[in-house]
């Protein structure tokens, strides 16, 4: 069990509870300051004018509201603001922004009965999603309608993902005994007002990046191996020279994996042979194409990228992001925009545009095994049945085709298209949960491409039938990935086999370790 405290949250942890369904508590101690922290406010804003208490809620907030009408007035934001549209979020996101949300408003500091804490932690626990829809926030003054959804589920109306369908809230409340949020003070915007849908939605962006830049490394080894390429292109000696951590670490996660490979080349044997200057035209290629050489500078500033994305949004994750701020230790009320989002939202920019970058790679990887006048190796499409009778790869290419092409339109910044709205009182806004979706996207799009050139790649590997001269790494997954995807000469559906790849790839661990060593630059005179 996973305790959320008024302590960081750790990404690892985020995984836990998100994609492994671990069970969570509410520590004690932090509880306590949420108590405390809803005691203060209530005790603070008697006789004063503090936003969202008394008052209307953005440009509406020069209209008081009268003591009589204060808990309604949460109430109606709530309800207001569920105006979203599109397609319902899947169970899964919408439990990693409960947990965003939850972890916040443990912070202590945005003012919420323990009631609201206590009701999200049982949702999550028993797998409870309320129905939020993708298309409604702009990032600033918060993630407000999807959170609005969120809130509606916790006041008991609207719907809930329960049992894998949606159901009416009162109804499976009803059901589990579950008391549904009674408004306190400022329970509606505190549960509106913040980060926590584009951040929970970033967090699992991030984490499946770092999966399918590992699976991209993966990849770009066994076609390194299968076309017989040179080692040095990874190589230590090579690659130390460049200062770039990211580069030096993919560097050691190809050499790792190709260990005792019997594919691989090496150049000292096969071009700094004296017996090769005989030749007026070089049998070997003595360079490969620059999606086989260039895989460490390639791969490297996506790597970088996803860390540095971890950083921040993590960071965002353990922030007190709603307005005003409740600081019950210092007995004032602080009221200004941490429920902005551009910290994520530029994180999430950056992210997708290194995600296609790693899809173009890939399909680039995959063309050049599909294009028999490239690689001089294999029959067009890696066709292992009779050629024009038989398609071989032919089909799904076009399916890695366009949807890389998707993803390079997909990759226009979301963190630079503001547009003012609310009275103009929101001029300059995030755009970051339409940023978020966007980088989910682009990350769905390129699982879909790595399968297609893992289906290749094994193709290739019978057609030389050189599984046993891999190296263990790669033969190992060949063999497990075989059990999923047969070899095949006829041509038949592939939809299904994508399907299952991506399924794979999805929910095995990682392929590299992530103790593998990274050597220190070198150090300059």
């Amino acid at each position: 069990m996973i305790s959320i405290s008024d302590k960081l949250l750790k990404l690892n942890e985020f995984n836990e509870i998100v994609f492994k369904g671990k069970a969570i508590n509410l520590d004690p101690s932090a509880l306590k300051k949420v108590e405390k922290n809803h005691s203060f406010l209530k005790e603070f804003s008697r006789n004063k004018l503090i936003y969202g208490i008394n008052t209307g809620f953005g440009p509406m907030a020069q209209y008081k509201v009268s003591e009589d009408k204060m808990l309604q007035l949460q109430y109606n934001l709530i309800r207001s603001h569920c105006s979203g549209s599109g397609h319902l979020l899947s169970p899964r996101v919408i439990k990693a922004i409960m947990v965003a949300r939850l972890n916040s408003l443990m912070r202590a500091y945005s003012g919420v009965h323990p009631e609201t804490v206590e009701l999200l932690k049982e949702l999550i626990n028993k797998n409870i999603s309320p129905c939020i829809f993708e298309h409604g926030g702009v990032g600033a003054s918060g993630d407000l309608v999807q959170l609005a959804h969120l809130g509606l589920g916790l006041i008991g109306e609207g719907e809930v993902w329960y049992e894998d369908r949606v159901q009416p809230t009162k109804e499976v409340y009803e059901r589990l005994g579950i008391k549904p949020l009674s408004i306190h003070i400022r329970e509606g915007l505190a549960v509106l007002n913040g980060t926590s849908a584009m951040t929970g939605i970033g967090l699992m962006n991030i984490l499946r990046a770092k999966k399918l830049l590992e699976w991209a490394v993966m990849l770009s080894a066994m076609t390194n191996e299968v076309v017989e390429a040179f080692d040095d292109h990874y190589s230590n000696g090579l690659n130390i020279v460049k200062y770039h951590k990211g580069q030096n670490k993919v560097a050691a996660m190809l050499r790792e994996i190709l260990q005792e490979s019997k594919m691989i080349r090496n150049r000292h044997e096969h071009l700094y042979n004296p017996k090769k200057l005989d030749q007026e035209v070089f049998e070997d290629k003595v360079q490969e194409y620059y999606s086989l050489r260039c895989v460490t500078q390639v791969l490297g500033p996506v790597l970088d990228t996803i860390l540095h994305s971890e950083e921040v949004v993590v960071d965002e994750l353990n922030s007190v992001n709603d307005n005003p701020v409740i600081d019950h230790e210092n007995k004032d009320i602080f009221h200004g925009g941490n429920f902005h989002g551009d910290y994520v939202s530029l994180e999430m920019d950056k992210l997708k545009i290194a995600i296609t970058r790693l899809s173009m790679l890939s399909e680039r990887q995959l063309n050049y095994l599909l294009n028999d006048k490239l690689n001089q190796k294999f029959p067009p499409f890696v066709n292992l049945g009779v050629l024009g009778f038989n398609f071989g790869m032919q089909g799904v290419q076009f399916t890695a085709t366009s949807t890389v092409a998707e993803n390079q339109t997909l990759s226009f910044p979301m963190y630079v298209h503001s547009i003012p709205n609310n009275n103009d009182n929101q001029d300059i806004v995030s755009m970051g949960c339409n940023a978020a979706l966007m980088c989910k996207r682009v990350v769905d799009n390129s699982f879909q491409v790595l399968a297609i050139q893992t289906m290749t790649v094994l193709q290739a590997i019978d057609y030389l039938n050189c599984g046993e001269r891999l190296s263990p790494r790669t033969n190992a997954l060949y063999t497990e990935l075989r059990l999923i995807f047969p070899k095949f000469v006829e041509d038949s559906v592939k939809y299904k086999d994508i399907h299952r790849i991506i399924d794979f790839f999805e929910n095995s661990g990682p392929v590299v370790s992530d103790r593998t060593p990274v050597p220190a630059p070198l150090t300059l005179p």
